[in-house]
């Protein structure tokens, strides 16, 4: 790897660091996007169980809103129908739609970042190829008049082209595959929350009616 890096010159440095970065923010969405953190499978039917009879008490509100990012959303718009007896459709909406925009923003989190890196890497390979085809022309320009170029340095530039261009499309092709999975992901959760939301508001409209 050592003398892959070598003869692939310094431009190759800011790749490298690409390919660190990506690996770090791939392993970070893994994490942050699972089910079980974002939308655990039948929350919403045991939010309504809990709930079919009175409004939770403050802790459980609490407990619900720790347990992920779709019990955080929840958990809001619960707080929003406790507080106010008389809440509105539109008002307990908003409850649920200001808490849902937080929430898609927390899901998208550095994933701009790994599309950039996808877009910037390949261009970084450019740059890398250009900067050894330089030093190719170079090479022959300075062999001028003489028996012929520097077989070491025409060598050398060839590898410096070479190398970062594949170095820059092994960092971008996998940056892209995992930044469209990790917004089709994110795009999923969206809908599970707003399908959320649409069953919660008239259950919650039904309890504090029952309430007044």
């Amino acid at each position: 790897m050592l003398s892959i890096l070598q003869a692939a010159g310094w431009p190759i440095i800011p790749l490298v660091l690409c390919s660190i970065a990506a690996l770090a923010l791939i392993i970070e969405r893994f994490l942050s996007l699972r089910s079980t953190r974002v939308a655990p499978a039948r929350l919403v039917d045991e939010v309504i169980s809990v709930t079919r009879t009175s409004m939770p008490t403050v802790d459980t509100i609490n407990k619900l809103a720790e347990n992920s990012t779709l019990g955080l959303v929840l958990a809001h718009g619960l707080r929003a129908a406790a507080a106010d007896p008389r809440i509105t459709e539109a008002n307990l909406r908003g409850a649920f739609e200001s808490a849902g925009r937080d929430a898609v923003h927390q899901l998208e989190r550095n994933l701009n970042a790994l599309g950039t890196i996808a877009s910037a890497a390949p261009l970084l390979g450019l740059l890398g190829t250009v900067i050894g085809m330089i030093e190719i022309f170079g090479a022959s320009g300075a062999a001028t008049g003489t028996a012929g170029a520097n077989p070491m340095e025409l060598a050398h530039g060839i590898s410096v082209a070479l190398y970062n261009t594949a170095f820059g499309l092994i960092v971008a092709i996998p940056s892209l595959m995992f930044f469209r999975h990790f917004r089709a992901r994110v795009d999923a959760y969206t809908l599970q929350m707003e399908q959320a939301s649409e069953r919660m508001v008239p259950h919650l409209l039904r309890l504090t009616g029952a309430r007044r």
